[in-house]
């Protein structure tokens, strides 16, 4: 089990090297993650079709070699803002859960996570757990995600802590002594991640660690910038300049932000997380990320003056892309509310959310040249009728609309491709008179394998499986 010693730490990003390491040690692994707490979801298979799970598990399970599956994440809650989260068990939504709720249904729930747990070990020489935040809250003792896991599966821990955040040392130190003894005699390893220089440097200070804690560095694990695994959620979201200026306006529950990570690993492209109507400028291009709660990140914008800004901004010719919330907030009508009557599309909520993967097409409208490649997926309980424009996408049909420079689709990940991403930023590159740079990156199976390298190289995994 991969454990932390805050969130942010890069529990996701080691567990994903290790379940690519183990993989090709010939092992079937499993990544598994109790509960998770984000809004950027990915399709996962399930017993009654396609469910959502947490993004990182879902690449976890890439990195080993198989399909996601709704047991590797029995319990997403996506926030909702202060009223509460919407509870998705193995894979379907119940609904917004207030907090007291939640810890009403534990029992159940809990429940359901061990049920999970069962099916998925099954099928697995080895389970990847990660675990959520920190395990020495000592208000939360009982956090099913952390010790109790840990517990349950009777797993070793691996903890992890950040030297890039700085305290390194306290950190893992006084997560170590803050834990019950039963469960501190359950950490096996200490890992120093995100180090950047000579390891001579950091070397006196290990054993000291080690006599302190009672516990083995099992890993100094270098800063891999290059090595990008998407966040867990939209908590650690940077700004960041370059010659292109992309503005993201920061909703309050922005979902799926993983939508704009690979624009914002691009050479010479800058992006922006804004939320202050005097801080959107002019820039080359203006999203309106996905919501979780679309009809209240829509009053939030007005509440702030940044629904006239987005208008304004179409007015006077700044290219606008609205990705699934943002798409619906592009439109005339959101239910029984205005929208901002830039795409002539309107929308009604259902229900039964649609989770499905998607393979397409460019349609060639808006800044993109017809016929490009898309491979994304959907998640949204919206139902959106496009009375005009053109569409984006083809995708078993026209998807999304596209009026001028203004453009929205239902579609996450579809700037996750090379070949749109690069025509993307080739045209908003022309609009400035700047020259094409062209976007090289190696797939997906290539990262991962480089991931492998780094987990056998730095991490002793010697005895823990």
């Amino acid at each position: 089990m991969i454990q932390g010693t805050a969130s942010g730490v890069g529990k996701s990003w080691v567990a994903t090297a290790i379940c690519a390491a183990l993989a090709r040690r010939g092992l079937a692994v499993a990544p598994f993650k109790a509960w998770n707490m984000s809004n950027n979801a990915a399709p996962a298979l399930g017993p009654h079709g396609w469910g959502e799970i947490g993004r990182a598990q879902a690449v976890q399970a890439r990195a080993a070699g198989r399909e996601p599956t709704v047991d590797m994440n029995p319990l997403l809650l996506k926030p909702m803002g202060l009223s509460g989260a919407d509870v998705v068990v193995c894979g379907r939504s119940r609904g917004p859960m207030r907090a007291e709720a939640y810890q009403a249904a534990r029992e159940e729930l809990w429940g359901e996570v061990t049920a999970a747990y069962a099916r998925l070990a099954s099928t697995a020489d080895v389970v990847v757990i990660e675990g959520a935040g920190s395990p020495a809250e000592i208000n939360l003792r009982g956090d099913m995600a952390n010790m109790e896991m840990a517990r349950h599966a009777d797993a070793a821990v691996l903890l992890v802590g950040d030297i890039d955040l700085g305290g390194v040392f306290a950190s893992l130190y006084g997560t170590v002594m803050l834990l019950a003894p039963e469960d501190r005699a359950r950490v096996a390893g200490l890992i120093v991640n995100r180090f950047r220089g000579d390891p001579d440097s950091l070397r006196p200070g290990l054993a000291p660690l080690e006599a302190l804690a009672g516990v083995r560095v099992r890993g100094v694990v270098p800063y891999r910038g290059d090595l990008p695994v998407d966040e867990e959620d939209a908590a650690t979201l940077r700004s960041q300049v370059g010659s292109i200026d992309i503005c993201v306006l920061h909703l309050p529950t922005v979902a799926n932000a993983t939508d704009l990570g690979a624009l914002a690993r691009t050479p010479g492209v800058g992006v922006r997380y804004v939320g202050d109507a005097g801080a959107v400028g002019n820039p080359d291009l203006l999203v309106l990320p996905g919501s979780r709660d679309t009809l209240s990140d829509l009053r939030w914008m007005r509440a702030r003056g940044l629904d006239r800004v987005v208008v304004a901004a179409a007015a006077r010719g700044i290219p606008v892309l609205g990705l699934c919330g943002g798409y619906q907030m592009l439109g005339g009508r959101l239910g029984e509310v205005d929208g901002l009557a830039l795409l002539p599309v309107t929308t009604s909520y259902a229900a039964e959310k649609q989770v499905r993967p998607v393979r397409g097409g460019t349609a060639g409208g808006w800044l993109l040249p017809a016929g490009l490649p898309v491979e994304g997926y959907e998640i949204h309980e919206g139902r959106t009728r496009v009375e005009g424009g053109a569409p984006l996408l083809t995708v078993d049909g026209p998807e999304g609309a596209v009026v001028a420079l203004v453009a929205g689709t239902y579609v996450h990940g579809v700037l996750d491709g090379a070949e749109v991403r690069g025509a993307l930023v080739a045209a908003l590159r022309a609009r400035r008179g700047l020259d094409d740079v062209a976007i090289v990156e190696g797939a997906e199976a290539a990262t991962f394998a480089v991931l492998a390298a780094v987990a056998e190289r730095y991490i002793d995994l010697d005895g823990l499986i």
